[in-house]
C-alpha cells in the first residue's frame, strides 16, 4: 500500500459537520434547511466514491492534525477497510435524507430541525470512526457518536424515549470505558495503535495474558454497539425513535461502527494469525453464533414489526462478527460484504414500517393483513429484502451468507455452517408471516403468526387476540402526526378494508416511496453483480491485505 498526504480523508467529515450550521439557521425556512441536509449527503458521498478508485489500486490517503496525546496523533486515513464503511454510511445518508423528509412531514413531526441537525451531526462522526487510522482517534469518534445520537432515539420526548435514551447512554458509554481501557493496554503493550495490516506488530511479543485482556475489553466495548449478546437490549428499546433514525443510525451508522471497531482489532490490530495464536478467535465465534441463533428465536414472538426488525439486526449483525471471528479469508469476504448487504436490505425493511405507520398508523404484525392491498410496492420491497435475509438467491444476502458457508468449511468449523443454514430458516419463519398477510390473508380471517402457529401458513382465524395498543404495552413508532387522511383510523384496517391503491405509486409520497425502492435496489445489485457494485472489490483488497491470500 502507498501513502499519500491529502486532507481529502477530512472532507466529509467537515461537509456533515459544517452543514448543521446552515440546518440550524434554516429553522423556519423548510425546504431550505432539507435542501441543505441533501446536499451535504451528496457532496460527502462524491468525496468518499472520489477515493474508491485509489483505495483499489493500493494507495491509503493520509491526513495528520498534530497530537492528540503524547505519542498519538489525531489523523485520518482513507484505508480500504475505512473506505467500506464511509461508503455506505455516507450513501445511505442521502438516500435516508429524502425519505426523512417525507416521513417527518408525513407525521407533522416536532423538532425537526433538531433531528435534520443531529443526523449530520451523527454522520459527521460515523465518518469519523470509519477513517480513524489508529484506536485513539478511533474512540474519540465512537464517543462522540454515541452524544450526537441521543437527541435522535430520545426524539419523542415522551417517558419511553427518555428511559430508552438512558439506557442507550449507560450501555454506550459503559463501553466507551472498555474502548479506551483496552487501547491503553494496546498502546503499553506495542508502544502505538495505529491501525496495521495484519496486525501492530508489537502486540506479537507481548505477555499473552495482557494481550487477551486487551482483545476482550476492546470486543466488549465495541460489541455493545454490535449488539452482541448480553450487550443488545439497548437496540429494541431505541426503536421507540422514528423510523429513519431506526433505519439509518441503528442498521448502518451506530451498529456498524461496533461492527467496525471488531473488525480493525482482529485485521489491523492484533492481525488475523495473531488473534488466532492467542485463541481469541473461536470464544468470539461461539458468542456470534449464539447471538444470532437466540436473537431470532426472540424476533419470532415479536408483534411489533419495528421489535422484530430490532431483534433481526441484532441476529444480522452477528452473521458479520461471527464471518471476521473464523479467521479463515473466504469467511472474513461473507462477513465483511454483509455490511453493506445488511444496510441496504435492513434499510429496505425500515423504511417500509415506517411508510406503514406514516400512511396507515399501524405496527403491529397482527394487524396487517390484506395491507398488500394498500401498500402493494411497499409490500414488495419488503419480501425482496426478506428474502435477502434468509439468504435467498439474486439478493445480497445470499452472496454474503455463501463466502460465509464456504469459510466455515474450510476452517474446518462446518458447525458455524450448520448454524448458518439453520438461522436462514429461523429468517424465512419470522419475515414470512408479515409479506404473506400482506398479500395472501384478507382483512376478517386474519392469522397473526401463520409460519408459527401452523407449518402451512395460514389459518381461517386469529390465532391472538386483537388488543388496543394501550393493552399490548407494544413500542410503537412515537409520530405526534395525526390520523391518515385517507385512511381514518389508527392501526390495522379500517371496518370497510384496505382501499385497494394498485402498482402505480399511489400508496406513499415519493419522498418515502423512492428511498424503498432504491435501498431495495441496491439489495439487488449486490446480489446480482456484487463485483460491478465495488463493495467486493474493496473487500478483496482488504482480505488480501490481512490474511496475504487474494480470494
Amino acid at each position: 500500500m502507498t501513502e499519500i498526504a491529502s486532507l481529502r480523508p477530512a472532507l466529509p467529515i467537515a461537509i456533515a459537520a459544517l452543514a448543521i450550521v446552515p440546518i440550524l439557521a434554516s429553522r423556519r425556512r423548510p425546504n431550505l434547511r432539507e435542501a441543505w441536509t441533501v446536499l451535504a449527503a451528496a457532496s460527502a458521498f462524491v468525496v468518499v466514491a472520489s477515493m474508491l478508485p485509489g483505495a483499489i489500486a493500493g494507495t491509503t490517503r493520509v491526513a495528520s492534525f498534530g497530537f492528540l496525546v503524547a505519542g498519538v496523533e489525531l489523523s485520518l486515513q482513507a484505508d480500504p477497510l475505512g473506505l467500506l464503511f464511509a461508503t455506505v454510511a455516507s450513501l445511505l445518508w442521502l438516500v435516508t435524507s429524502f425519505y426523512s423528509i417525507g416521513y417527518m412531514r408525513g407525521l407533522s413531526e416536532h423538532a425537526q430541525t433538531r433531528y435534520f441537525a443531529s443526523f449530520a451531526a451523527s454522520v459527521a462522526a460515523a465518518l469519523g470512526v470509519a477513517f480513524a487510522s489508529n484506536l485513539v482517534t478511533l474512540f474519540v469518534f465512537y464517543e462522540l457518536l454515541t452524544v450526537a445520537t441521543y437527541p435522535l432515539v430520545t426524539h419523542d420526548e415522551t417517558p419511553e424515549a427518555r428511559a430508552a435514551g438512558r439506557k442507550y447512554l449507560t450501555y454506550t458509554f459503559g463501553g466507551g470505558v472498555a474502548v479506551l481501557a483496552g487501547t491503553v493496554m494496546v498502546a503499553t503493550m506495542a508502544g502505538t495503535t495505529s491501525f496495521t495490516a495484519g496486525g501492530i506488530a508489537g502486540l506479537a511479543t507481548a505477555d499473552p495474558m495482557l494481550a487477551r485482556a486487551a482483545f476482550t475489553l476492546l470486543i466488549v466495548g465495541f460489541g455493545v454497539k454490535a449488539a452482541l449478546m448480553p450487550l443488545h437490549s439497548w437496540l429494541p428499546d431505541a426503536m421507540v425513535a422514528p423510523t429513519p433514525v431506526s433505519g439509518l443510525l441503528h442498521a448502518v451508522a451506530v451498529v456498524k461502527s461496533g461492527i467496525f471497531g471488531i473488525a480493525r482489532v482482529v485485521l489491523d490490530v492484533y492481525g488475523v494469525d495473531l488473534t488466532g495464536s492467542l485463541g481469541m478467535g473461536l470464544p468470539l465465534a461461539v458468542v456470534a453464533a449464539a447471538t444470532l441463533l437466540i436473537a431470532s428465536i426472540i424476533a419470532l414472538r415479536q408483534d411489533n414489526l419495528k421489535r422484530r426488525l430490532a431483534y433481526s439486526t441484532v441476529s444480522q449483525l452477528s452473521y458479520i462478527v461471527l464471518g471476521i471471528a473464523i479467521l479463515d479469508p473466504h469467511s472474513i469476504v461473507g462477513g465483511l460484504l454483509h455490511i453493506p448487504a445488511h444496510a441496504f436490505m435492513k434499510l429496505t425493511l425500515f423504511f417500509t414500517a415506517g411508510a406503514i405507520h406514516v400512511e396507515t398508523h399501524t405496527d403491529d404484525i397482527s394487524e396487517m393483513a390484506g395491507i398488500g392491498k394498500r401498500m402493494p410496492l411497499t409490500m414488495l420491497a419488503f419480501g425482496v429484502a426478506a428474502a435477502g435475509m434468509a439468504g435467498i438467491p439474486l439478493v445480497a444476502g445470499f452472496v454474503s451468507k455463501w463466502y460465509l458457508l464456504i469459510g466455515s468449511v474450510d476452517a474446518g468449523q462446518a458447525v458455524f455452517a450448520v448454524i448458518l443454514l439453520l438461522s436462514g430458516i429461523l429468517n424465512i419463519a419470522y419475515f414470512w408471516p408479515v409479506f404473506y398477510q400482506a398479500f395472501f390473508e384478507s382483512e376478517d380471517a386474519a392469522d397473526a403468526k401463520p409460519l408459527i402457529e401452523f407449518s402451512l401458513g395460514g389459518e381461517e382465524r386469529s390465532i391472538l387476540p386483537k388488543h388496543d395498543d394501550h393493552d399490548t404495552g407494544a413500542v410503537t413508532d412515537g409520530g405526534h402526526g395525526e390520523a391518515d387522511e385517507h385512511d381514518g383510523h389508527h392501526g390495522g384496517p379500517p371496518a370497510d378494508g384496505w382501499e385497494r391503491r394498485g402498482w402505480r405509486g399511489g400508496e406513499s409520497t415519493w419522498f418515502m416511496l423512492g428511498p424503498i425502492l432504491a435501498a431495495m435496489t441496491g439489495a439487488v445489485v449486490l446480489g446480482v453483480i456484487p463485483r460491478t457494485a465495488v463493495f467486493l472489490r474493496l473487500i478483496e483488497v482488504i482480505v488480501a491485505a490481512a490474511t496475504g491470500v487474494h480470494v
